[in-house]
């Protein structure tokens, strides 16, 4: 299974130990890595090799400045061969300008509103196929006009909610201003309050403060808060394929 890790802070943090902690769990996620950061304008930088045996991420951590915001991946490939086309994240500007980045942990086993994109995709990825068509979507939006932030929040929420049902669709994704963080998985992805901020990931990085992220809610931060908050919505993703309501996942 991939690995997600996030942060949202209200001041630049030095997140270089954590990331190195993450990045050692590639030994179970061989299969590429990558990373977003922001020096001024927004970085995208990844590979198809191990980040253990990467000769790259150790120049890229060791050159990471403190940072607000930040996300980050390591590959279990599923679907896909292993090529950079394949590795997260996945990064692109929508009509209005604001460029989108997205990070994905889970299969998509619906996949009927992504099939189009096979074609136009770089690589050959559920994931890639999802953004796309979330791009897409962000676009459909934006043609009547400019959107609001509540409104911005609104469309991602229900794009989110849409796909979630049949779908494993544990994702991080950076707009230049909110951090949408969202699990349909029970007893994936938690969050540590640090001083300056929240920081996310898959499995616990240390040890004691983690706490488990709501499963099947979308939450938009800023500054290491929650602005916006979705509701609870049905799809939530079990192992053996059954789909059951949030309530019932989290009363097991």
């Amino acid at each position: 299974m991939c690995e997600l890790l996030g942060f949202s802070g209200a001041a630049p943090t030095d997140l270089r130990q954590y990331a190195e902690v993450f990045f050692s769990h590639s030994e179970t996620n061989p299969h590429g890595w990558g990373i977003m950061y922001e020096d001024g304008s927004r970085h995208i930088v990844k590979e198809p090799v191990k980040a253990s045996d990467s000769e790259l991420l150790p120049e890229v951590l060791e050159e990471l400045t403190p940072q607000k915001n930040m996300l980050a991946h390591i590959r279990y490939a599923t679907i896909g061969s292993i090529k950079t086309e394949n590795c997260h994240p996945f990064t692109a500007a929508d009509i209005s300008g604001r460029t989108w980045t997205m990070i994905h942990n889970g299969t998509i086993y619906s996949g009927e509103r992504t099939y189009k994109y096979l074609r136009e995709q770089r690589g050959d990825t559920d994931s890639e196929r999802l953004f796309l068509a979330f791009i897409d979507m962000m676009n459909e939006k934006l043609a009547s006009g400019k959107l609001s932030e509540r409104e911005r929040f609104a469309a991602v929420n229900g794009f989110i909610t849409e796909n979630s049902p049949r779908n494993k669709l544990n994702l991080m994704i950076f707009d230049g201003d909110l951090m949408y963080i969202h699990k349909n998985l029970k007893n994936t992805l938690s969050y540590k309050k640090l001083e300056n901020g929240l920081l996310f990931s898959t499995t616990p990085l240390d040890g004691d403060g983690w706490i488990p992220f709501p499963i099947a809610q979308v939450t938009a931060f800023r500054n290491g808060k929650a602005v916006y908050r979705g509701t609870v919505h049905k799809g939530v993703f079990v192992p053996n394929l059954e789909y059951i309501t949030a309530l019932d996942a989290m009363n097991i």
